[in-house]
């Protein structure tokens, strides 16, 4: 007799949101958790040093780097890279996707070119950059943006279509021209969305980034991971994939902030 209640209440828990004191602790205990694990994995004989050395070896040889300045050096260059092909990606997808999401023409025009484009690896194309516009900083730049570009494309496009039809309506009936209609309702309406989509897509920046860094590269983050592999460093390859790891971690937590603020006046955001 008491499930339809207890099912009433368990429903009325899911996506509920809670506090951000309780949201932190919660995440930092995870990471807390995880590195327990990476150290006990080592100090009990489970991983070999070789393969899987411990946080303090990591450590180590990270304030190495910090040390002889590298590690500051390649942060920099990694981080100019991915704002040039971030930015240049974005200018170029965010008018293109606002189109393909309010004109069916240029999205039938587009849409599937896209479709077809974003399949295909990025990777292949590595060598063809380097034929095309040789080994220098505009090599990174290509790479970068073609592994976002498109999917910031497709991406735009989805959120201006869920623009509310009602709010459309009421522009026209205010006697809006298309200009004004796009300026004025459609993209603050889609704002909230096309941010997500930039915060998302800049997660796979940084991917790309490595990527490129990988071929043809004499600096950076990725460059540096390929020298350490070489001489099978194995605590300086993953001291940077977690330099990597935590500096997309502030991004991320970077843009959700920013997000919050920019626009807290739409789809309840606190």
């Amino acid at each position: 007799m008491n499930t339809v209640p207890a099912l009433r209440r368990r429903r009325a828990r899911i996506g509920r949101p809670i506090g951000r004191p309780a949201y932190l602790a919660i995440a930092s205990t995870t990471f807390v958790l995880l590195i327990a694990v990476w150290w006990a994995a080592g100090a009990t004989g489970l991983a070999d040093p070789m393969f899987l050395p411990g946080p303090g070896a990591v450590l180590e040889a990270l304030g190495r780097q910090v040390a002889n300045g590298e590690l500051w050096s390649d942060v920099g260059v990694s981080s100019f890279r991915i704002l040039m092909g971030f930015v240049i990606a974005t200018v170029m997808a965010i008018p293109v996707g606002t189109l393909m999401g309010v004109n069916a023409r240029v999205e039938a025009a587009l849409e599937p070119l896209m479709d077809f484009i974003r399949y295909m690896p990025v990777v292949a194309f590595v060598p063809l950059t380097i034929v095309w516009v040789g080994i220098d900083e505009n090599q990174k730049f290509l790479i970068i943006w073609m592994g976002t570009f498109f999917q910031q494309v497709l991406m735009v496009a989805d959120a201006v279509r869920r623009t509310p039809r009602t709010l459309v309506s009421l522009g026209e009936t205010l006697g809006l021209s298309w200009g004004q209609l796009l300026v004025r309702i459609v993209v603050p309406s889609a704002m909230p969305r096309i941010w997500d989509a930039l915060r998302i897509t800049l997660g796979w920046a940084w991917t790309w980034l490595v990527v490129a860094e990988l071929v043809a590269a004499s600096s950076g983050m990725g460059y540096r991971i390929t020298v350490a592999q070489r001489f099978f460093e194995t605590d300086l390859i993953i001291g940077y994939v977690f330099v990597l790891g935590v500096l997309g971690l502030i991004l991320d937590q970077a843009m959700r902030a920013a997000g919050r603020r920019m626009f807290a006046y739409q789809e309840g955001r606190p």
